[in-house]
């Protein structure tokens, strides 16, 4: 594969219509090559996405002490400094740098009286809200709520394209571990050597939408092939498989390798969407994805245990003995 596949979803959201078949045989065929698609024809708004484009720009040009003033907690929700995260992932690079890129980690909002959030349990706490940016939430709330829908459509269409029902997933996220990422990459050098805005990594959970601006940057590297540019297409998401959907299939679908460098000379802005399952969900080889031929390759994994340890691992800050305290 030496380009990334576009699916047009030609405005429908609605597994039960006849299109949604055919969407469905072309998202198995891309997610089982590539691991990404291009998504066209959503229904997220273009107003929507700009207003939340320009939420994020607002926060990030604030002074660096009010965005400290929300700093990431034990609960990974708040704002992420310059550098303070590296992707550890052995078997995809060997990373020495850390990611020049800062954000706001926005996750599940809940309400006051969840037993989750009342017991602190791991990833079930409250967002932290840049209160100084005018209109900032109502902005992203109803981004949020878009390309949320998108993707719960998204995950009808895979487990259709698995010869599935379309609805046989829809109970792993009824109540969802999600997270929208507002991230903002400064300019790099023209040249770079280990020094990247993200360096490669897999993501971890089940799908990702990714709006992008029109700077440009992101590359993949397909199975078996090189880096390839997946560059900006106006009004598309970019869709990928992370490592709990191609645990869920029996690696049928694959989670592939990207990373990130702004070469650009300029500053980029992107905004991915990680639509995951509840943290007690157990992942293992779905029915369909197994046979006596092809036995299930991964134990079952529960998927609040991979996230936490892959977060312990790759953030600064859940190394600190205050913050690793607060997410026990």
């Amino acid at each position: 594969m030496n380009a990334i596949p576009l699916i047009d979803l030609r405005g429908n959201i609605d597994s039960s219509a006849s299109i949604a078949h055919e969407t469905a045989a072309s998202l198995r065929e891309a997610l089982a090559s590539v691991g990404f698609a291009y998504i066209a024809g959503h229904n997220v708004q273009r107003a929507t996405r700009e207003a939340a484009f320009a939420a994020s720009r607002e926060f990030h040009a604030s002074p660096l002490e009010r965005k400290q003033s929300i700093a990431i907690n034990g609960f990974h929700r708040g704002y992420m400094g310059m550098a303070s995260s590296t992707i550890v992932t052995s078997s995809v690079a060997k990373v020495t740098r850390p990611n020049m890129s800062e954000s706001l980690m926005l996750m599940h909002e809940l309400p006051p009286d969840d037993p989750g959030l009342l017991a602190g349990l791991p990833m079930q706490g409250p967002n932290q809200w840049p209160d100084w940016v005018p209109d900032f939430r109502p902005r992203i709330d109803r981004y949020i709520a878009e390309v949320d829908a998108l993707g719960r459509y998204i995950v009808q269409l895979v487990a259709m394209s698995l010869d599935l029902p379309a609805h046989a997933l829809d109970h792993h996220f009824d109540k969802p571990t999600t997270f929208l990422r507002l991230l903002h990459y400064p300019p790099q050098p023209p040249v770079t050597d280990d020094q990247m805005g993200s360096a490669p990594h897999t993501d971890y959970g089940i799908i990702t939408l990714l709006a992008q601006d029109d700077t440009g940057g992101l590359q993949v590297r397909p199975r078996g092939g090189d880096w390839i540019e997946a560059p900006p297409i106006p009004d598309t998401y970019v869709l990928n498989v992370g490592d709990m959907l191609a645990r869920w299939t029996n690696d049928r679908f694959v989670s592939t390798p990207h990373r990130v460098i702004n070469r650009s000379g300029g500053d980029r802005y992107s905004l991915p969407y990680f639509l995951d399952p509840g943290m007690d969900a157990l992942i293992e080889c779905l029915p369909t994805c197994a046979d006596e031929a092809n036995p299930p390759r991964h134990a079952p994994v529960r998927y609040g245990d991979y996230l936490l340890d892959r977060l312990n691992r790759n953030y600064d800050y859940r190394r600190a003995p205050v913050a690793a305290a607060a997410a026990v």
